[in-house]
């Protein structure tokens, strides 16, 4: 066996122990791959049912703050409405009121005024 013999059996040796090497590597990375897709498989068939909860439950949430929108809204007009309601009876009141005290107070002065004028 010459050198040359030597050196391409070393070669082929090497050769063949970096095929086996990429081989295994291969095959470890193709079951990582198929363990990787089963747990991806799996996250997805355990959160599609949760998703959907999820959107059931923000869907809900929507109504439920339309509604309390509404109810503001409402509550607001009420508040306005009480409020020009006010308005209206302080106008309507407040100078029949405020009349009727003074007549009160005049009829008050006028009386007591008769007296002294008639106990003298």
């Amino acid at each position: 066996m010459t050198g040359t013999d030597l050196a391409a059996v070393i070669v082929t040796i090497c050769s063949v122990a970096a095929v086996m090497l990429l081989a295994f590597g291969l095959f470890a990375l193709i079951r990582t791959l198929k363990e990787l897709r089963r747990a991806v498989d799996e996250l997805r068939n355990e959160t599609g049912p949760v998703i959907a909860e999820l959107r059931d439950t923000v869907q809900a949430a929507n109504y439920e703050l339309n509604r309390v929108d509404d109810l503001l809204g409402t509550a607001e007009s009420i508040g306005s409405t009480v409020d020009s309601a006010t308005r209206v009876a302080h106008l309507a009141f407040s100078a029949p009121v405020i009349k009727s005290l003074a007549v009160a107070s005049g009829t008050g002065r006028a009386a007591r005024s008769f007296r002294r004028r008639r106990g003298s």
